[in-house]
């Protein structure tokens, strides 16, 4: 058809980690998914493959992108980030696994021999259809090679055995090459190791090793496979015991906890208690650390920042008055209503994880009966006439004579107000089902929006500094990306893709 199906595959050390989610029908897929990974200390590369799903045999290969530890932390505070050119892939280092080996000179005897015992190997790549290997190990030295039996569907294999050499005077190279024996064909390279040795040293060496790819003899391919986005960043947390925090807690906590006495909001996290106090409110105090921590931080950190605060105020059971703090603070340095929470500031971002983080139930339970509907359906929906498809359109509307582009705008109007109407009617009808938290959140942000814009012409301010979160921050990007809401399990087609963003819209 002149276009793939292209999904990732992520790999640490050759190891599978992660996969996205097929994008079909496209050479210019969007994934936009972020995978969070805790890696060993050890590790060493990490390569992001790209293949073509296909319904019928294997999956086409179309390129990948290798990153090692140094080039990722090259930069520790901004990574990778940017468009990198997939290269070739090359069965021949495409290897992985580990092999242990044992070496010992013996101290005495002329000439001197290196006993190689081969012990096993773990982790192999399958290159049988059968997901195993035949493999054996190809052993050379000192101009002479020697190989160990082949060991049959298995990608652990145990060789246990013991090869020798007559080692010449000055240094020599040991190669152990692990292969896949093919009664048919040529066999298939799994992997190698070598070791430098110098005969006048005899302390043994033991123990496992990466099995290593042949020096890449493939030519460059760069732009002629495309390229890939990532923006990739390794973090190396040392994290310690609890008490360590506690005076940065306790300092984080202190305008929360001062305001909490005068007239906010409560919660007690041991025992699920709600108080609610209605005193006057306070002013917020402007040199807090929450005020300094905001100061500080820029655009593009404040999401991490605002998720952290909220999983450490949702431990305190302090969330509450956390948000009223915060929100308090952005409505009183706001002039005009209409830019109310439209910025990124650290209340909006805030608010926007706390929602995530308490009401994804709550969000999955109204939404995704609508979601599922539309996705099974798969209905044709456009209303811009630049962008109908008249001929498309007449495969899945039924009508009578010729189709129009009014026709598969009325017959689009008519699905959308369908789809829009039940998400409306579950939103309203699930206000017993929203999580008791939200609803606090909200009752203080309604109150605190009628104190600073108390004037009958400002009246319907108090009602959208809610809806701009409910809506605009909750539902709609669960509508328009259901995928990375946990509402839908592979990224939309086109054509639900374009129902869904104008739905959203």
């Amino acid at each position: 058809s002149g276009s793939s199906d292209p999904y990732c595959v992520v790999k640490v050390d050759n190891e599978v980690v992660a996969r996205t989610a097929t994008v079909w029908k496209s050479l210019n897929p969007f994934w936009g998914e972020e995978y969070t990974l805790h890696l060993p200390c050890s590790f060493r590369s990490l390569a992001v493959y790209v293949l073509d799903e296909d319904a019928i045999g294997q999956d086409d290969v179309i390129g990948k992108v290798s990153l090692s530890r140094q080039q990722i932390s090259a930069e520790p505070r901004a990574g990778v980030d940017g468009w990198l050119s997939l290269a070739p892939v090359d069965p021949n280092e495409e290897v992985q696994g580990e092999i242990h080996i044992e070496l010992r000179v013996p101290e005495q005897g002329n000439p001197r021999v290196l006993r190689c015992h081969l012990v096993g190997a773990r982790d192999l790549a399958p290159r049988d259809p059968s997901g195993t290997s035949d493999p054996f190990a190809r052993v050379s030295c000192c101009g002479r090679t020697l190989e160990t039996a082949v060991i049959k569907k298995t990608r652990f294999p145990r060789w246990d055995e013991v090869l020798e050499f007559e080692l010449a005077e000055g240094e020599a190279v040991l190669r152990v090459e692990v292969w896949d024996w093919d009664i048919v064909g040529k066999n298939d390279f799994l992997g190698r190791v070598e070791f430098p040795l110098d005969t006048t040293h005899t302390d043994p060496t033991k123990g496992w090793f990466q099995l290593l790819p042949f020096p890449s003899t493939t030519k460059d391919c760069r732009g002629q496979l495309g390229a890939l986005r990532l923006a990739v960043q390794l973090v190396e947390d040392r994290v310690l015991p609890p008490s360590y925090y506690q005076p940065l807690i306790q300092l984080l906590s202190e305008p929360i906890l001062c305001l909490d006495k005068v007239g906010a909001v409560g919660w007690g996290s041991q025992c699920g208690n709600l108080s609610v106090l209605t005193l006057p409110s306070p002013q917020p105090p402007d040199s807090t650390a929450l005020v300094l921590l905001e100061d500080v931080t820029s655009g593009e950190s404040r999401q991490d920042v605002a998720t952290k605060l909220v999983k450490i105020f949702l431990g305190q059971g302090l969330v509450v008055p956390l948000l009223d703090y915060l929100t308090t603070r952005e409505l009183a340095r706001t002039t005009d209503p209409n830019t109310l929470f439209r910025s990124n500031s650290l209340a909006s971002k805030s608010v926007e994880q706390f929602m995530k983080v308490v009401g994804l139930p709550y969000l999955h339970e109204v939404l995704k009966p609508v979601v599922n509907r539309i996705f099974e359906e798969k209905k044709y929906v456009e209303l811009d006439p630049g962008k109908m498809e008249l001929s498309r359109g007449r495969r899945v509307i039924s009508f009578k004579g010729s189709l129009s582009e009014a026709r598969v705008r009325e017959s689009s109007l008519e699905l959308l107000k369908g789809y829009l109407g039940d998400i409306l009617d579950a939103i309203v009808g699930s206000v017993d089902k929203c999580p008791l938290l939200m609803r606090v959140v909200f009752k203080q942000l309604r109150r605190r929006a009628e104190e600073r814009f108390p004037s009958a012409q400002h009246e319907e301010v108090r009602y959208f500094s809610i809806s701009g979160f409910l809506f605009l921050r909750f539902f709609a990007p669960a509508i328009l990306t259901p995928k990375l809401f946990g509402l839908w399990e592979q990224h939309a087609d086109p054509r639900t893709g374009r129902t869904l963003l104008l739905l959203a819209k």
